[in-house]
């Protein structure tokens, strides 16, 4: 399906501030589409030298986005969008195009067994005077009934946008960080006048401000000082004041929580400026009490998850660190090295709880951890050898059920390349390269030296070595993959490790 953008920039040639503006119209148009119970769609009218070259003189529409409303049904079952018109479908489209307004004369019109009523909406941006889309906006009448009181105010305020987005007034600005028009229409709505006086509030509306403490009716309440008296903060009730006081104004302020008597309520002010008079605001309100209290459990589960994995990392360093003190009294050279490279084991270990500790989710960057693990494999290598060890490729981001038993196979293989492949005595110099890519979900790491290679009649299963044994059962066992040490082509070794990503339990 081709996007707004893809249909706008192959049938027009409207630059890329007039789609920047179609792009917030859609973003922003369900509130008007619900206020209407009305489907709305967007139409452009299609450039001759891009559109269909029939030759033919009449204008032609495509349609380029399309909303139904949520408070009543829609007229169109299926989706308009790509749909190009021309000839008298078009008439009312084409009045609004060219007369620049709004079209409300003609009759019902039916789309199969539905009654619809046209209108069609010219769309400017804002500082405009050209007309750059229409927005045809399509009620269904199967249901048509006289209007109730409610009905009444959602209509009368949509021609109020209605009639801004002709002037290229709506939609307003977006505040940064806002990417949603949350909250809708049927959370709450709340008509002010031109002095901030509530001339009407929906019942979700009134319940919204009862959770907050007021149980009075709201209707010719002011609504800026009532919520600000009504907050919990004066300084958070100071600035909800002013946000509604900014629509008044006719500016565009950002939404705006509040909390009052252990209740939230999100807050949206809206302008009514319709022909560039002030008329009053709309504020739409959205009781979100349930919402942040969720939030906040799953704040407090991470946080504790977070602390879990700061003491791990803080005791396996312990273990690491009476192991090293161990290590340091056992007179055995035998018992020294394998005490040193238990410690080595749980460092690693601890390095990928060190990093959850400080991560929001149970997953890991994995290249720092890949490159402090290298460093410290770097230097186990001889005194008298140079060996350099890189990497190659990004892993990423890795789940911690996939990040802690790698660091440790990725720890026994370099290790194994930087003592076995580089023996003490031999002052050799070489490379001991991690690569790493993603292919079909799957995870292809490879530890090639350039050391002195394997034994002709090496075998990975019947190698007794502790490290090999640990390589083996974690790569086969808790990563489910698969692990292979071969000779290099040039000399030395490389191990090949292949890791699935997907559909883990």
């Amino acid at each position: 399906m081709s996007t707004l953008r893809d249909l706008v920039e192959e049938h027009t040639s409207l630059g890329p501030t007039e789609v920047e503006h179609l792009h917030r119209l859609a973003g922003d148009w369900q509130l008007i589409s619900d206020l209407s119970f009305a489907d709305l769609l967007l139409w452009v009218a299609v450039d001759r030298e891009r559109g269909s070259g029939t030759g033919d003189l009449r204008p032609e529409f495509i349609c380029v986005a399309q909303v139904r409303p949520t408070t009543a049904p829609t007229a169109y079952q299926d989706d308009q969008v790509g749909r190009v018109l021309a000839g008298p479908e078009v008439a009312h489209l084409a009045i609004a195009l060219t007369q620049g307004r709004i079209w409300r004369e003609g009759d019902p019109v039916w789309y199969g067994d539905t009654p619809a009523r046209h209108e069609a909406i010219p769309v400017r941006c804002r500082d405009g005077v050209d007309v750059i889309a229409v927005v045809g906006r399509d009620t269904n009448l199967v249901t048509a009934r006289t209007p109730s009181q409610l009905e009444m105010n959602y209509l009368t305020s949509a021609d109020d946008l209605a009639q801004m987005v002709a002037d290229g007034t709506f939609p307003p600005t977006r505040q940064p960080g806002e990417r949603t028009s949350a909250p809708r229409v049927g959370d709450g709505l709340i008509r002010l006048d031109a002095g901030g006086k509530v001339t009407y509030a929906s019942p979700n509306a009134q319940s919204a401000y009862r959770r907050l403490g007021f149980a009075a009716h709201l209707v010719g309440e002011d609504l800026a000082t009532l919520t600000a008296r009504l907050t919990d903060d004066p300084l958070e009730g100071g600035e909800a004041a002013d946000r509604i006081h900014a629509a008044l104004r006719g500016e565009s302020p950002g939404r705006k929580e509040i909390e009052a008597r252990g209740a939230t309520v999100l807050m949206r002010a809206l302008t009514l400026l319709p022909a560039g008079v002030p008329i009053g605001a709309l504020v739409l309100a959205r009781d979100i009490t349930e919402v942040r209290r969720r939030d906040r459990e799953l704040m407090t589960k991470d946080a504790t998850i977070r602390e879990i994995h700061h003491r791990v990392k803080n005791n396996l360093q312990t273990v690491a660190a009476l192991l090293r003190l161990q290590a340091r009294r056992v007179g055995s050279a035998d018992a020294r090295a394998a005490l040193e490279e238990s410690v080595r084991r749980v460092a690693s270990i601890a390095i990928v709880h060190e990093t959850l500790s400080m991560s929001a989710d149970e997953v890991v960057e994995f290249d720092g951890i890949v490159d402090r693990v290298a460093a410290a494999a770097a230097e186990v290598a001889a005194p008298e050898s140079t060996v350099v060890l890189k990497r190659v490729g990004d892993f990423g981001v890795l789940p911690a059920e996939v990040a802690t038993p790698l660091v440790m196979v990725l720890n026994e293989l370099l290790l194994n390349a930087v003592e076995h492949g580089f023996p003490a005595g031999d002052g050799t110099t070489g490379e001991v390269t991690v690569s790493v890519h993603r292919f079909r979900r799957q995870l292809h790491v490879s530890v090639a030296d350039t050391g002195k290679g394997l034994p002709e009649d090496f075998d990975l299963d019947a190698q007794d070595r502790l490290g090999l044994q640990i390589v083996r059962t974690l790569a086969r066992g808790e990563l489910r993959g698969t692990i292979e040490m071969r000779p290099r082509v040039g000399g030395g070794t490389e191990a090949v490790l292949v890791v699935p990503l997907g559909g883990r339990r």
